[in-house]
């Protein structure tokens, strides 16, 4: 019996789709809900899996194509569990033996990221060959890269190493000035990041304020709790939950900073949801907190991690990443000193993180060296006012030196 595999409904937010990587070819067998092909929005990665056990007989769209909800993606054969038959005549065990290892594999590599996959596919790896490190033994994008600069270090002349084909990413090519360039089309998640940006700065009166936190009360309390916290809660006690906290109260105080412009009107929200930007490979995404002010450190400090891996791995929901009503971003990861962060509309206010640097600070008419970190608020002029903005980021200041402000709500 042959169907059709059609592209899922797409959420209501998204107009169409782009075809990224098919993981199988005419004539492979395919075991049910093994993922077929990556479809790429301009939020997430959507993965269409097989209907049945059965053999791929027709792709009838190709990688890089634009797709809407209900196309006909590729024609299927389905075939009933036990019932595909070897090319050579062999024992029934045998048989047996050979399905049951083969659904293994798909199994296996059905439990790949896309971002995993992908990379096997371009640089057309056996991914049986990689070593794992993830959580079951699962392969992470960093085991690839490891694998793939091994592979690139050894001789070449070496008749026992076999050689890696070379990317199907496009090659380098000269200009008419004879210099070597490559042209790569933008990721559909880039190009909306880069319409979105374009957004904020058209549509809004986006201003920063800027000031400079002491952490060293922050980061005397991890240094005195982390153990205890991590063996209690499973979660290392980083800095997020302390700034989301802080964030989340500051709110509570300047609650047009928590709002957003609809038109003419201005909406002004009863919960806190926190958008935390993560950067990935294919471009920046912010994942949301929901009802952040009922969550404990714990939680945040889990579901941080949690959306950071996911989003990465090209795992997380649209709905996850949809609505916040303020953002916080740390570009101190990379190292970041300072920066001016762009609001993500509509909502009106944006906080960065940056690196945090000992530097020297006048405490009580004495020179002392004090671990300090710059944080940027940009906000959108239309609504908040210079004097609100500067009193949210001192009051977000505040708690953070005196973290015992946020248990007294003082």
């Amino acid at each position: 019996m042959t169907i059709e595999v059609k592209v899922p409904q797409l959420p209501e937010s998204v107009a169409d789709a782009t075809i990224i990587t098919w993981h199988k070819k005419v004539g492979e067998t395919i075991v049910r809900d093994e993922n077929i092909v990556d479809l790429e929005t301009d939020k997430v990665v959507l993965e269409v899996p097989a209907p049945q056990n059965g053999v791929l007989k027709e792709i009838m769209r190709g990688e890089g194509d634009t797709v809407v909800s209900g196309d006909v993606l590729a024609k299927f054969d389905i075939v009933e569990k036990g019932a595909v038959a070897p090319t050579v005549s062999a024992p029934a065990n045998d048989v047996v033996a050979e399905n049951t290892a083969a659904e293994s594999v798909l199994a296996d590599d059905s439990n790949l990221s896309p971002v995993v996959r992908r990379l096997i596919a371009e640089h057309h790896l056996d991914a049986a060959q990689i070593t794992g490190t993830g959580k079951g033994g699962r392969l992470t994008k960093k085991d690839v890269e490891i694998f793939l600069a091994q592979v690139a270090q050894k001789p070449a002349l070496s008749a026992e190493v076999p050689s890696v084909p070379p990317s199907s990413s496009p090659a380098m090519t000269l200009d008419a000035d004879q210099r070597p360039h490559k042209r790569v089309p933008m990721s559909r998640l880039r190009a909306r990041v880069a319409e979105r940006l374009l957004q904020a700065q058209h549509n809004a009166a986006i201003l920063t304020t800027f000031n400079e936190v002491d952490l060293s009360a922050v980061m005397d309390l991890r240094a005195k709790y982390k153990d205890r916290f991590e063996k209690r809660h499973g979660a290392r006690l980083g800095f997020m939950s302390f700034f989301t906290k802080a964030v989340i109260e500051a709110l509570k105080r300047f609650p047009a900073v928590n709002a957003s412009i609809d038109g003419q009107d201005v909406i002004y929200h009863g919960f806190y949801d926190i958008g935390v930007a993560v950067s990935t490979e294919r471009g920046l995404v912010v994942p949301v907190l929901r009802d952040a002010d009922s969550m404990s450190m714990a939680e945040i400090e889990k579901s941080v991690v949690d959306y950071a891996t996911r989003a990465r791995d090209g795992k997380l929901s649209i709905d996850e990443m949809q609505g916040g009503t303020f953002t916080i971003t740390n570009g101190g990861v990379f190292g970041s000193l300072l920066s001016t962060p762009i609001i993500n509309p509509p909502q009106t206010g944006i906080l960065g993180m940056h690196k945090i640097e000992p530097r020297a600070v006048v405490v009580a008419g004495e020179v002392v060296v004090r671990p300090m970190m710059y944080v940027a608020f940009s906000y959108d002029h239309r609504l908040i006012d210079g004097k609100e903005s500067v009193q949210f980021l001192v009051n977000v200041k505040q708690l953070l030196e005196d973290p015992a402000c946020l248990l007294l709500d003082v």
